[in-house]
């Protein structure tokens, strides 16, 4: 890949290549205001709208009017944006979806009120694939979102559209949410940090609470370690959780050296590609030598788990098709979604019979997970099982039972963190051959979070992950 291919909006501005962090310590020495923060963003949001395709809904007019009086909070005046399946007051929420017009929500879901808390003027809405069941930010009939390293591969998803955003340098932070790796598969396709919290760490919407088993976390991508531990940190003054450890600021590396996991093998069965086992194994030595033990660890769950996360995943597609014209207005029309919404629907009630046996299993995750960290403090593997494809390798415009096994096999790692609610973190130690990030995932127990952000701490020192615009 040649450096032409990336597309990316950093200048000499207000923003110029500063992380959120950096941005909000200039917006609170007033060596820069937050409008001007804001109109920048929306310049260079302008500048690779039609080269990324990442936004669903601009908002530019009112962040500007909030930019003139941003709330209080650990960034305040700094510009962002919220994905597409989260209620923002006076913005349709459309999930991604053709088969309905979303109506202007009447408020703030208490996700968007928890991520405003922390003094960001949202853009608008991010894109998504629909709702947020692919790997890849793409659609049957209209145009994807883009890797901002080189557009003819994917974003990764479902947080596709603010992971492009954020890797392009339109904007510093976004939000981003996770059920199946929709926070970590983005950040490592984009070269990004993406920590999926622990359950019940971050506000809930209303349908993560509606959930069987609650697998989606709330959360962000950003550049910079630091950021994303800032943020935590602001999200937690605004709602935590008493039944977790607080996470805290969270400002460098800890001296303690971690016992370390590693495996390579994916959950969902398969095989890891070439290029990422090796990048797997080069983050194993640098962590060894960096002073932490560093063995080999056996899978937590067995050769069940790919069958049953992909029996549950079809079961809320299922759910969807059958109650969208209540949870989503008059006017959805199941045929008008797309081939894999209709196909994991399908899957479903073929193997409906099976859903005890399912739920049981996958509640049961939750202890076997656990126990892995009686023996480690952190487990590493790599993020997805294979480098990012190019465009059109996980299209839902493909039959359903090809695009299911691509996205089981390339899926792999990630959705074990959904279902037992552990947390995780991706961060782009390593470049493919292609030049794309490729990304190290690194697992710690319940409400642990901050042990991941003290070693991402201690990686993006010793290796500080390539930038964009160099």
């Amino acid at each position: 890949m040649t450096d032409d291919a990336r597309i990316h909006a950093f200048r000499d501005d207000a923003l110029g290549d500063l992380d959120a962090t950096g941005i909000a310590e200039l917006i609170a020495s007033r060596q820069v205001s937050a409008r001007e923060a804001v109109q920048a963003s929306i310049e260079r949001a302008e500048s690779v709208r039609e080269s990324l395709n990442a936004i669903a809904y601009q908002d530019f007019e009112h962040a500007l009017d909030r930019a003139d009086s941003p709330c209080p909070g650990a960034f305040s005046g700094v510009p962002a944006i919220i994905k597409d399946n989260v209620d923002v007051a006076g913005l349709p929420t459309n999930h991604g979806s053709a088969a309905f017009a979303a109506r202007p929500a009447r408020g703030d879901s208490a996700v968007a009120r928890q991520f405003l808390s922390t003094g960001v003027v949202s853009l608008g809405k991010s894109r998504l694939p629909e709702f947020g069941l692919n790997a890849s930010t793409e659609y049957p009939a209209a145009d994807p979102v883009r890797n901002p390293w080189n557009p003819a591969y994917s974003s990764g998803a479902s947080s596709g559209g603010s992971a492009a955003l954020v890797a392009a340098g339109v904007l510093p932070i976004a939000h981003a949410n996770d059920g199946g790796g929709s926070i970590r598969i983005p950040a490592a396709a984009c070269g990004l940090v993406g920590l999926k919290p622990s359950r019940g760490r971050t506000a809930a919407d209303r349908a993560d609470n509606i959930m069987p088993i609650r697998i989606v976390g709330q959360g962000v991508v950003t550049r910079s370690v630091r950021d994303t531990a800032r943020y935590y940190a602001a999200a937690e003054t605004y709602y935590r959780n008493q039944k977790l450890r607080p996470i805290r600021l969270v400002e460098g590396p800890n001296r303690t050296r971690l016992r370390v996991g590693v495996i390579v093998d994916p959950f969902t069965g398969g095989s890891t590609d070439k290029e990422t086992r090796a990048s797997v194994h080069a983050t194993a030595e640098l962590l060894a030598r960096l002073g932490h033990r560093v063995e080999n660890a056996a899978a937590p769950v067995g050769p069940s788990f790919g069958e049953d996360f992909g029996i549950y995943w079809g079961m809320l597609a299922f759910a969807i098709l059958g109650g969208g014209k209540r949870l989503l207005g008059p006017d959805f029309d199941k045929a008008e979604t797309d081939s894999l919404t209709r196909g994991l629907a399908a899957l479903y009630r073929k193997n409906i019979t099976k859903t005890p046996q399912v739920l049981y299993r996958l509640r049961r995750t939750h202890q076997q997970y656990a126990q892995m960290f009686q023996q480690y403090d952190v487990v590493l593997s790599p993020t997805l099982a294979h480098t990012t494809p190019e465009l059109g390798f996980l299209s839902p415009a493909q039959d359903f039972d090809e695009l299911f096994a691509r996205l089981i096999s390339y899926a792999g790692f990630t959705p074990l963190n959904n279902a037992s609610g552990g947390p995780a973190i991706s961060l782009p130690l390593h470049q493919t051959s292609a030049g794309l990030p490729l990304a190290s995932h690194f697992s710690a127990d319940h409400g642990d979070e901050r042990t991941l952000l003290e070693l991402a701490f201690e990686l993006e020192q010793a290796r500080p992950w390539r930038r964009i615009q160099d």
